[in-house]
């Protein structure tokens, strides 16, 4: 058994992990090259989560879903390039919405300089991603931009907030197959695609995709409650300083809302007082890390993670589908 990838994913094909391998160092390459610039400053804002590094996630699918088709196909590597470049670009423009101060354990850039570089660097990184699909073909442009708009609109969704009458935890699924969902998706889609995978294969590893990103992200949630900044590379409880109601605060607030009971109610109130207060941030964290919410917010990651293992089931039995399967698992794991 040997290892690779983020979460520790198993590999049990030594070929398999030396491909992968292979094809992650290129990405990295294409990052370096792709975030540099004539002007040394954009180079330095535009490399500075490049180099913090980072899980590379999307990526890994890229290679795992081109194992269903031509693995070494020219447009492989690229498509990888496209999809984290993409993701990096949105993790600028997000921590200027958050005003987080750290990501990926470093520094943001809105914290090292401010809003106006994390901003414009965000935009710089779109910009050498749309340079990259250009050469791709206008196919993948089109899934690009579609994933964008997606990407986009759960983003607005998020900020809108739900509709009257509408149930704030499907509004908040909603949010996150667009934000997260969307762009997982591409990165099978892609993988797939560029490898010359039968058009049912690029579908299923689709499907998949969107499913593994909403678990992603949940699981995220859970650790933006539950770890502290050495486990998770950012500041916990971020969201929460935000006011933004990920899902365990989404469940509190319901069971609040059902049963009435006075210690919910009291930490709702909690909630929705200022937590820019560093005791009131704390007192709210370490009462949402002792809530039932919390759990309940788990089985929800676990019920997406399983919802993309049984995505999974038309493709052939391969050492890729293994390993696809394994990252449900892997990121069930991240949500303890």
């Amino acid at each position: 058994m040997t290892v690779v990838g983020p979460f520790g994913l198993n590999v049990r094909d030594q070929a398999l992990e030396a491909d992968v391998q292979a094809g992650l160092v290129a990405v990295e390459e294409g990052l370096l090259e792709a975030t540099k610039s004539e002007v040394p400053f954009i180079t330095e804002a535009a490399q500075h989560l490049v180099r913090a590094g980072g899980k590379r996630f999307r990526p890994l699918l890229v290679m795992l879903a081109a194992r269903f088709g031509d693995p070494s196909a020219p447009g492989v590597v690229p498509s990888a390039v496209v999809v984290e470049l993409t993701h990096l670009a949105t993790l600028y423009h997000d921590d200027v919405m958050d005003e987080a101060a750290v990501r990926r354990g470093v520094d943001s850039v809105n914290t090292r300089w401010d809003n106006s570089v994390a901003v414009l660097t965000g935009d710089f990184l779109f910009a050498r991603a749309s340079q990259i699909l250009a050469d791709l073909g206008p196919e993948a442009v089109r899934v690009q931009a579609l994933a964008f708009e997606r990407l986009v609109t759960g983003q607005i969704l998020e900020t809108a907030g739900p509709v009257d009458g509408r149930d704030p935890v499907e509004h908040y699924l909603e949010v996150l197959s667009g934000k997260t969902g969307a762009l997982v998706a591409v990165s099978c889609r892609f993988g797939a695609m560029m490898s010359g995978a039968d058009e049912q294969v690029v579908d299923v590893l689709t499907q998949y995709g969107e499913r593994l990103g909403v678990a992603f992200q949940l699981a995220d949630d859970v650790l933006d409650i539950a770890s502290d900044s050495h486990e998770s590379g950012k500041t916990p409880g971020t969201d929460l300083r935000e006011g933004i109601p990920t899902l365990p605060v989404l469940h509190l607030r319901e069971q609040a809302a059902r049963l009435g009971l006075p210690e919910d109610v009291a930490l709702c109130e909690l909630l929705d007082s200022d937590l820019s207060d560093d005791t009131r941030h704390s007192e709210a964290l370490a009462a949402l890390r002792a809530h039932p919410a919390l759990e309940q917010a788990r089985r929800d990651t676990v019920r997406y993670a399983e919802e993309a293992r049984a995505a999974l089931a038309p493709l052939p039995d391969c050492d890729a589908k293994a390993a696809l399967t394994e990252l449900c698992d892997a990121v069930v794991h991240r949500a303890g």
